[in-house]
């Protein structure tokens, strides 16, 4: 469950095609070579984003004002979300081929292996000389929300992960019930069985608390998600029971449901 996938990267981000400082430990930067293709800013940013240098990889691409605005703190808050999209990062970045249309350009990334592999076009733009991986619909409102942006990113996708995930434990319970006498499981029977991922036990990756609480056998359940940091992994709390879901904006307390609508 991440807040900025890979495959999200490929589409939307790039490298500027000059010289930028090269991150140390912590967010600090020394020297970086100078890229001058479309294909060298992709490889290039590819490459820092791998390295974990991850302000100059940001800062290469249509997310500078997200990453130049953010303090310390807020940088180290998010690093481990960054270092889950550097773990996708393959070893090398196959790239096909680019082609260029007078200030815009598309690379093609390779991605997959045999049945599976998918040739995936990266769309650049130049500005002031430069190469950058430019998403048009997207640019305006990183520029609106700045370094609020990450932020933002990461609660619409933890919001819509937890509510994936309480579909998918829907479904759950049903073949758990059909395995067991009509008996549905709690949030560690779910896991024990294979169900659910593992990670819903904790917080760290889903940013979401969750809760089962079956009832007697084929009396339901009912299932709650609270985020883990209100504002900060998540707004809406979440409510399912065999009757339905309902989601809300409780301040991060557990939604108490209303009534349906007749």
């Amino acid at each position: 469950m991440f807040f900025l996938s890979f495959s999200f990267l490929v589409a939307m981000l790039g490298a500027r095609a000059q010289s930028k400082p090269k991150e140390k430990s912590g967010g600090q930067s020394t020297h970086a070579p100078v890229a001058f293709t479309p294909s060298d800013t992709v490889r290039a940013f590819y490459t820092a984003l791998r390295e974990r240098r991850f302000r100059e990889a940001f800062a290469m691409s249509v997310f500078r004002p997200a990453i130049e605005g953010l303090s310390q703190s807020e940088f180290d808050e998010l690093r481990p979300d960054f270092e889950r999209i550097a773990a996708q990062v393959p070893s090398e970045v196959e790239l096909t081929g680019e082609q260029i249309s007078g200030e815009e350009a598309t690379v093609f990334y390779k991605t997959g292996e045999g049945k599976d592999i998918k040739i995936v076009p990266v769309y650049l733009v130049r500005e002031r000389g430069a190469w950058i991986i430019d998403d048009r619909e997207s640019v305006a409102l990183i520029k609106k929300q700045g370094k609020k942006f990450f932020f933002e990113a990461r609660i619409a996708a933890h919001e819509q992960d937890a509510e994936d995930m309480l579909k998918r434990i829907q479904a759950a319970q049903i073949a758990y019930a059909l395995q067991n006498a009509g008996a549905f499981g709690d949030l560690n029977a779910l896991v024990r069985a294979g169900y659910v991922p593992q990670d819903i036990l904790g917080t760290e990756t889903t940013g979401y608390s969750f809760t089962i609480t079956p009832g007697a056998p084929g009396k339901g359940y009912v299932a709650r998600a609270e985020p883990a940091r209100y504002g900060r992994t998540g707004r809406l709390s979440f409510y399912m029971d065999q009757s339905g879901f309902q989601k809300k904006d409780t301040g991060g307390k557990p939604l108490n449901p209303s009534a349906p609508k007749k």
